[in-house]
């Protein structure tokens, strides 16, 4: 009798919070069409098709990543993407949230001002070569951190000399914002502040805090 395969859980695209052109002129449909529906859907495809042979039933996106080095690049490719772009859809809203509370006051105290802040993320945003993404990190220290990882890698990741719990990340690849900006990255990064849903950057912060036992 031949033995039943593991029935691993798949993994879906995330429901997204707001309407196709909820979040223009900073982002316009078309690129948030291309985006969610083309790429964002391909990760999880490409990932849930990798993993139909595997022995990683049930397992978190999370523990994949953090051992992700054990895996197959596809795995690793698929799997940062589709963590990475869940993430940044929910770190994203029509409305304009001004940071507050708790994390403003560590941004404040780690980078001298909020707007340092922005300025030194803005700075790791635009020189970063490639493909790839900039984060806000907190560190096993507690420290607040500003730093890049190529492709769709991420701080979760064992491979990624950058790390830490990722409170805000912004994609750089450029289908997140050729249509828009074509070759402005700048622009594109001084666009994202719009949009930024800090409440939703907080409640991963006060996360991070408890995942460090802080």
């Amino acid at each position: 009798m031949e033995s039943p395969k593991n029935v691993i859980s798949k993994f879906d695209l995330p429901y997204l919070p707001y309407n196709m052109d909820a979040l223009e002129p900073n982002i316009s449909k078309q690129t948030m069409e291309v985006h969610y529906n083309k790429h964002h859907k391909g990760y999880v495809e490409k990932l849930n098709k990798e993993l139909e042979d595997s022995h990683l039933e049930g397992i978190s996106i999370e523990d994949l990543l953090k051992d992700v080095m054990s895996y197959s690049q596809t795995i690793r490719n698929n799997a940062g993407g589709h963590y990475n772009h869940t993430l940044f859809w929910r770190m994203l809203s029509p409305e304009r949230i001004e940071p507050y509370g708790k994390l403003l006051n560590q941004i404040e105290a780690a980078f001298e001002s909020f707007e340092s802040f922005q300025k030194q993320f803005k700075k790791v945003a635009t020189s970063h070569f490639g493909s790839g993404w900039a984060w806000l990190v907190l560190n096993e220290q507690s420290v607040l951190e500003i730093g890049s990882t190529p492709n769709q890698d991420n701080p979760l990741m064992d491979v990624s000399s950058f790390s830490g719990f990722p409170l805000l990340g912004l994609d750089r690849w450029e289908h997140a914002f050729y249509l828009d900006y074509q070759n402005q990255k700048a622009d594109y990064v001084d666009a994202f502040w719009n949009i930024i849903d800090w409440t939703e950057v907080s409640k991963r912060h006060e996360e991070s805090l408890l995942q460090y036992n802080i």
